[in-house]
């Protein structure tokens, strides 16, 4: 069995929640994509990192069924397993900085696979929702203060793809599928690019996702990692 590290990713302020990763640091191991997109599904994580170069951060991201140019949580978690100024993806190179208990990203909104971002008036809308029927993936957000920046959000893949299988989390596909993903790093860029301001971001059971809108279109995003094993 390859090795490879688990990861959480946008843990609560108490270490807890968080959404799984799986990376792989010897990607060398698995240099054909069938292969890591084989290991990838056999895993069963919302998205698996592949590292081909840890000095200069080049990863490859996998979804249980598609390869990836670019996701957050991955980006997070690899960055701060690697402790790399960037990382080199498919979509661009992505900034990268260690900030105390938060691991911070920079990358575009465009990278960012689309998201259907849904506004409820208050959070216990958003908390009382139930699983929407399969279809579009479903951001659904409200301010929990507007003023400073809170908001509370749930994420719905949907569960189908463009060949009609169901969805996973993160930003891909899976069969089986999942119906909410507990913390989604792209879906926060897309959303703090439409507000164009700073966001603080409790997702999921408890997760905490922070955003800052940078010049030019860039936005960073950070979070808390925890390693599992």
């Amino acid at each position: 069995m390859t090795d490879y590290d688990v990861l959480r990713v946008f843990c609560g302020p108490g270490g807890g929640y968080g959404n799984e990763l799986g990376v792989v640091r010897d990607g060398s191991v698995l240099p054909e994509r069938d292969d890591r997109q084989a290991l990838a599904a056999k895993l069963g994580f919302s998205e698996t990192v592949f590292v081909d170069d840890p000095e200069r951060g080049v990863i490859d991201i996998y979804t249980p069924t598609l390869r990836l140019p670019f996701a957050g949580h991955p980006c997070v978690g690899t960055a701060w397993l690697l402790d790399v100024p960037e990382l080199v993806t498919p979509a661009g190179v992505v900034g990268a900085r260690l900030d105390g208990e938060f691991t911070w990203i920079e990358a575009r909104a465009e990278w960012a696979p689309p998201r259907t971002l849904r506004r409820y008036g208050t959070a216990a809308e958003v908390e009382a929702l139930d699983v929407p029927p399969p279809g579009e993936w479903i951001y659904a957000w409200a301010w929990e203060d507007e003023a400073a920046g809170r908001v509370r959000a749930r994420a719905f893949p949907g569960r189908i793809d463009e060949r009609g299988g169901s969805r996973s989390g993160g930003a891909g596909a899976c069969t089986g599928g999942i119906d909410e993903d507990e913390a989604t790093g792209a879906a926060a860029l897309l959303l703090t690019e439409e507000l164009g301001r700073a966001l603080n971001i409790t997702q999921g059971r408890g997760s905490q996702i922070l955003t800052a809108p940078q010049p030019h279109g860039w936005v960073e995003v950070g979070g808390r990692v925890v390693l599992e094993h």
